[in-house]
């Protein structure tokens, strides 16, 4: 474990009514009180405890700012270290002052999520649970909060260790059997053990799987891309969802040169919303670029809405676009009814069969809730409100998940046709490796660097 003491101003940056420079380490207390007025004897200083004082440059004994700090002595703290926090002001240039001293003194600037990271190598929290603080801070609707505040808790390294205390009892008969061939009948007991396998590991494993494909929405969000021949309401629909005016409406087609993302909360879902250039032919060199970026942003996009004109005549370029989108999960969006005193709704559905339909008016908000709930129904494939699972992995634990559930059930048949017990022991580990990089235990220093580089600076 790393014996630095780091420093980091632990609020976003920005100007603000306060601001914390956090300080972690053997030395955080010795550093941070030269810099504090009136100076401190440390060993009168009562842990969690707020002090009032000024920050002072020990070489010019200049003032910087009034503050408030406590001191939180180690192992009773995030880090399980010595921990100062100084609030301050909350000015970018005094906070960086502020900071600037603590290094003089003898810090060292953290690293992206080195305070967690130290959470986590200290026994502190698990690697789950480091993942949901980012997951918290990061978090954009009221569902996605309370899935990383389960995690956080340590709902998710409770359903873990739950599955992998069988696998360790399983695996210790099985090495004893490795370790005494003769008495293998007397220790592995096939059908007994293949039954437990499926009852207490693989089933388990499914329905974290399953948890995965039910709420991985809420957590991560949607990309959903919006696209139409020019004109036909793409910025006006953009600003109706985000209830702002984002992008530049007007009634000259091809206004929308690049595109514009925003994210809007979609009954609890957080939607990445595109505006693109409208698909036409055109000799524009500008829209022509525009185009290129809607194509390539269209095939990464997880959910398109297909804007069509119900003012205007369908025409060829209407039924290009309907080519691009037929396969993909999409909504199809008649728009502007306002202009049109009986919509043709059958005639346009028609023309594009399979895809669920919404008329609406986004310059005048009608139908923009049924659009919302078409949304919905075709990112979660359910129709009304969904009960958030207790327990959602991220990307990351699926993948282990999956690995470790295909490893059970290696295991699994390998007691049912009995196989050696050596073959089975392999599978059995390797479930449990995998389970164990989810939680940190058998996690590599390159993954822990991936997952903590995510973090920014003072978290």
């Amino acid at each position: 474990m790393d014996s630095d003491t780091i420093a980091a101003v632990a609020t976003p940056p920005g100007a603000g009514g306060i601001g914390v420079v956090k300080i972690s380490g053997p030395r955080a207390i010795p550093v941070a009180l030269p810099l504090l007025r009136p100076s401190r004897d440390p060993s009168r200083l009562k842990s969690r405890h707020l002090y009032y004082g000024c920050i002072v440059d020990p070489e010019t004994e200049k003032t910087l700012d009034e503050v408030l700090f406590v001191v939180m002595r180690g192992s009773h703290t995030y880090t399980r270290e010595d921990v100062v926090e100084i609030q301050a002001h909350g000015s970018k240039c005094g906070l960086g002052a502020i900071l600037e001293l603590v290094l003089k003194q003898g810090a060292r600037l953290a690293e992206p999520g080195e305070f967690t990271k130290r959470a986590f190598l200290n026994g502190r929290i698990d690697l789950s649970q480091a993942e949901a603080v980012i997951e918290v801070v990061n978090a954009q609707t009221a569902e996605g909060l309370a899935l990383a505040a389960r995690q956080l808790k340590g709902d998710l390294f409770q359903a873990i260790q739950s599955i992998r205390s069988p696998l360790e009892d399983l695996l210790v008969a099985v090495e004893a059997a490795i370790d005494f061939p003769d008495d293998v009948e007397d220790i592995i007991h096939p059908e007994p053990f293949a039954k437990r396998l499926i009852h207490d590991v693989i089933g388990p494993l499914e329905a974290l799987l399953a948890h995965y494909d039910e709420g991985h929405v809420y957590r991560e969000g949607v990309a959903a891309i919006i696209i139409g021949r020019p004109n036909v309401g793409k910025s006006s629909l953009m600003n109706r969802l985000l209830q702002k005016e984002r992008a530049i409406v007007t009634a000259v087609p091809g206004t929308t040169r690049d595109f514009i993302e925003e994210t809007v909360n979609i009954r609890g879902i957080p939607l990445r919303l595109i505006d693109t250039a409208g698909l036409h032919d055109t000799d524009d060199a500008l829209e022509v670029v525009g185009i290129r970026f809607t194509r390539q942003r269209l095939d990464e996009a997880d959910l398109v809405l297909f804007m069509v004109d119900c003012a205007m005549p369908l025409n060829d370029e209407d039924v290009q676009i309907y080519g691009l989108v037929r396969n993909r999960r999409a909504v199809l969006v008649i728009n502007k009814i306002d202009l049109v005193p009986h919509v043709p709704i059958k005639t346009i559905v028609q023309r594009f069969p399979g895809l669920p339909w919404v008329e609406i008016s986004a310059l005048y908000n009608r139908g923009i809730d049924k659009l919302k709930d078409a949304v919905f129904r075709e990112v979660t494939h359910q129709g009304g409100p969904v009960d958030l699972p207790p327990i959602v992995p991220n990307l990351r634990h699926k993948v282990a998940i999956e690995k470790a559930l295909r490893a059970s059930r290696e295991a699994a048949e390998g007691f049912r046709i009995g196989r050696p017990a050596e073959l089975v022991a392999v599978d059995l580990k390797e479930a449990l490796d995998a389970l164990g990089e989810i939680i940190g235990v058998t996690t590599t220093e390159a993954i822990l660097d991936q997952i903590f580089s995510r973090f920014c600076i003072g978290k």
